[in-house]
């Protein structure tokens, strides 16, 4: 019964030994490929699988996952043997875990090989300026080169980036030199062209100036001309009227023009504010003797008399000038 018993523990423990065995649990982002005897058979996805022991087994743990490839530094030679150092990522994805694992041996060194060889291609047939300017381009053939060649192994480049291109140091010396002289031009063009377009805009200003002027000028000529004409219409008018008044009139009307304008000029040696005593020469008091005979004028004039209206009576003249005093005028101020 001993012997049965330690039989049958023995058994159980194999049992559970080859069930464990057969037990396989894949994590995520990953694939098993199982290999039977030696024979690739299936690729096992994430989750639990079951395998027969000793007869199956896992061949290689393949990531599914996108992965990031460096691509060490590279002295390039491009087409004017300009010597330039390029640094380089590649991003890959596997797509089939059985090519991944049986197509090529060692997949990171075969991607990192590829793309050395075919940027050193793609760089060599550029120029120095090129390859500083034209970085999407070599990435663009690049990826193009690299995914075209990497598809039979099951797996998919989804870039190819340059990450840094060194040009010597005396062609970067040169480079600065160039940029510089060049900026120095472009400054100095657009210290040219302000210039230009200030001259020009000053020169516009100016003749919008003399244009202005001269309209100006011209319109206060043409409106002189017009206040002079409206002043000649109004004086023709005005003797017009005094030839009219005269015509019905006769002597009268002019006796009484000549009495107002007599009138007048005696009125404005009155209205001088630092004299109280005015010298009038000899024959100015011939004009003064006439203003007795202004009133039988007047009345003539508006009493409708007709006839020649008395000039008044003569005045001797006198041998030497003599002081004519005027009449006190009350005045609001003192002379």
């Amino acid at each position: 019964m001993l012997g049965g018993t330690l039989v049958l523990i023995l058994l159980v423990l194999l049992a559970v030994l080859f069930l464990v065995m057969g037990v396989r649990v894949v994590k995520q982002g990953y694939v098993y490929t199982i290999e039977r005897l030696g024979k690739y058979t299936l690729a096992a996805n994430p989750g639990l699988h079951l395998i027969i022991p000793f007869i199956d087994r896992v061949g290689h743990k393949i990531n599914m996952m996108e992965q990031v490839l460096d691509i060490p530094g590279q002295e390039i030679i491009t087409k004017d043997n300009a010597m330039v150092g390029v640094d380089a990522v590649v991003f890959f994805q596997v797509l089939d875990a059985g090519k991944a694992a049986y197509e090529v041996s060692g997949l990171q060194n075969a991607i990192l090989a590829l793309t050395t060889t075919n940027l050193r291609t793609v760089m060599g047939s550029m120029d120095l300026d090129e390859t500083l300017s034209k970085r999407d381009e070599i990435n663009a053939r690049l990826l193009s080169v690299v995914d075209h060649a990497t598809s039979p192994w099951g797996i998919k480049i989804t870039r190819v980036e340059i990450k840094d291109i060194r040009p010597p140091l005396d062609i970067s010396e040169a480079m600065a030199r160039q940029m510089k002289a060049e900026r120095l031009k472009r400054a100095e063009i657009l210290e040219a062209e302000g210039d230009k377009t200030s001259s020009i805009l000053r020169a516009e200003g100016r003749k919008q100036s003399a244009i202005l002027q001269a309209e100006g000028q011209r319109e206060a000529l043409f409106r002189d001309a017009e206040a002079r004409e409206r002043a000649a219409e109004a004086e023709a008018k005005a003797t017009q009227m005094v030839s009219d008044a005269i015509a019905s009139s006769g002597n009268q009307a002019i006796n009484y023009f000549i009495a107002q304008e007599y009138t007048k000029a005696v009125g404005k040696f009155a209205e001088s504010p630092n004299a109280k005593t005015i010298l009038f020469p000899v024959e100015a008091t011939q004009l003064i003797g006439s203003l007795g005979g202004i009133g039988e004028l007047l009345k003539g004039t508006f009493d409708g008399v007709e006839g020649t209206v008395d000039t008044g009576t003569p005045v001797p003249e006198p041998k030497d000038r003599a002081p004519v005093r005027r009449p006190s005028v009350p005045r609001s101020r003192d002379s």
